[in-house]
């Protein structure tokens, strides 16, 4: 499934870089603490973090998650917004808490 197609089935609203809608899904991650996500998510995994700040994106770019999803009606700020433009990261954003978001993605068929 494409990021696209994942923020479409779960009513996800898309910000940062669109042009990385294509993607491809390959898995999923969840964690708030950053270095955790340094080490646990893998390269075309959906992150998914309450947080919403640019450490977020540098993260998610080093790590080259397919998209960052960001719950609980965080949003990030227009310099976040900015920087992962130009890092290329998709971010999605959902009012929905960290674990409905992960119930809808493993009811999609995303796995860890």
């Amino acid at each position: 499934m494409t990021v696209a197609e994942l923020a479409e089935r779960l009513g996800l609203e898309v910000q940062g870089w669109r042009q990385g809608l294509g993607r491809e899904v390959t898995g999923g991650y969840a964690s708030d603490l950053l270095s955790c996500a340094l080490a646990g998510a893998a390269a075309g995994d959906v992150w998914v973090t309450l947080q919403a700040h640019q450490n977020v994106v540098a993260v998610a770019s080093l790590v080259d998650v397919a998209c960052v999803v960001i719950t609980e009606g965080a949003r990030p700020d227009a310099d976040t917004l900015a920087k992962a433009e130009r890092e290329r990261v998709v971010i999605l954003l959902t009012p929905d808490d960290s674990f409905a978001t992960i119930a809808g993605l493993a009811r999609l068929g995303v796995e860890a």
